[in-house]
């Protein structure tokens, strides 16, 4: 058990989020990987663990301007930054563009962002280094005939430093071999491109959506299967004929372990035969168990473990006011009492950011996190969502 777990200064409900835990999956990943793999932590995954990525990574995907915003707060330079997005800001771009710390990377989504960069290279007399994104069939990137042409499009263009693609095509991928066919394609798709076009392509950047399993409680089952992921990776991009810079970007599979969510049971009752517990948070605030919660049990354990002779077993709920608001439908591991808290693992990614969380205008958690001595910090305190959800006084 953790220190924080039941510390009393760790005020539930709360994420805490382990920077050496973070560190540790970083190098165990590129460990895994070929030498000369790049790796780009997407920062939408968790912000606030983005300096100890940046330890351990080479570079960040930053989706919009609060991200950016984010790392300049954090001395995070823009030579570390890949700007993606499907909706690039005009104005933020100009900001960009026109900066004199260049920005590493942008990807292009779109003959219309293309025109953007385009243009704002030209105005300000700078190269724009780009990559391309290739679409998988949904509303990113586009497809490889038009990126065929605007890259060729590119080629007289001195503004214009095409750099190569980028291609993801979703997380939490279930079978090895969708990594195997994608990269496949892609590098027929890069030796297409340089035949076609003319040019070489010195970079791909893959998002290869390794997956997190979220209700697997035995850790030698989840670290074979991880182990089984990884090393289908290492072969696919060592087959590659493709001999440029490989960056990988990831998120969930980067920061998931680094996270544990608190929260404590503040009620127990029995309702039509049915024991329920009523903790002070809810799915507002780990929704991204996804779809699965509640249906798929994700991995829980009691603070402290309660036995349980009865075979009591427990539906989970938060506080919100709906009957949608289920953790768990099937907690048998322990009984459980009133200041009992709950600890969710595997919480680092994605769930603080996705969740409801301004209904019932409830306080969004507190942060903490914690550095490599142990030493725990608070980050954020709790924020009141009353004032975001009450009607501003307008000026006569």
């Amino acid at each position: 058990m953790k220190n924080y777990e039941r510390a009393e200064n760790c005020i539930t409900p709360c994420y805490v989020f382990d920077e050496s835990e973070m560190k540790r999956r970083i190098t165990t990943i590129r460990e895994s990987l070929p030498d000369g793999v790049v790796l780009c932590f997407a920062m939408k995954a968790n912000p606030f663990v983005i300096k100890a990525a940046c330890d351990e990574a080479e570079l960040l995907e930053v989706c919009s301007e609060g991200e950016y915003r984010i790392c300049r707060h954090n001395g995070i330079s823009n030579d570390r930054l890949t700007i993606s997005g499907i909706n690039k800001d005009p104005e933020h771009m100009r900001e960009l563009v026109s900066s004199p710390e260049p920005i590493h990377r942008f990807t292009v989504e779109s003959a219309t962002q293309f025109a953007l960069l385009k243009s704002l290279a030209h105005e300000f007399d700078t190269i724009v280094p780009a990559l391309f994104r290739i679409t998988s069939g949904n509303q990113f990137g586009m497809d490889a005939a038009l990126a065929r042409r605007l890259i060729a499009q590119s080629r007289g263009d001195a503004h214009i430093d095409f750099r190569g693609i980028q291609f993801f095509s979703g997380t939490q991928k279930s079978s090895p071999s969708r990594i195997v066919r994608e990269l496949s394609k892609v590098d027929a798709l890069i030796d297409t491109i340089r035949e076609e076009c003319g040019v070489k392509i010195r970079e791909l950047e893959y998002g290869p959506g390794l997956p997190v399993d979220y209700g697997e409680t035995d850790e030698t089952a989840r670290a074979a299967r991880d182990g089984e992921f990884l090393a289908t990776l290492h072969d696919a991009l060592a087959a590659l004929r493709f001999d440029g810079t490989v960056i990988l970007e990831m998120g969930r599979a980067m920061a998931a372990s680094c996270g544990t969510y608190l929260t404590t049971v503040v009620d127990v009752k029995e309702n039509r035969g049915h024991s329920f517990a009523i903790i002070d948070g809810g799915k507002h605030q780990i929704s991204y168990y996804g779809h699965e919660l509640a249906l798929t049990p994700p991995a829980c354990r009691a603070v402290p473990a309660h036995d349980n002779p009865d075979g009591t077993v427990w539906t989970v709920c938060g506080s919100l006011c709906t009957a949608n608001d289920i953790l768990i439908k099937q907690f048998d591991a322990s009984a459980l009492e009133i200041g009992d808290r709950l600890v969710f693992p595997n919480a680092g990614a994605y769930c603080m950011t996705e969740g409801i969380s301004l209904f019932l205008s409830r306080d969004l958690p507190r942060v903490y996190l914690v550095d490599g001595a142990g030493t725990m910090a608070l980050v954020r305190d709790r924020i009141e969502t009353a004032r975001l959800n009450t009607c501003q006084e307008q000026n006569a």
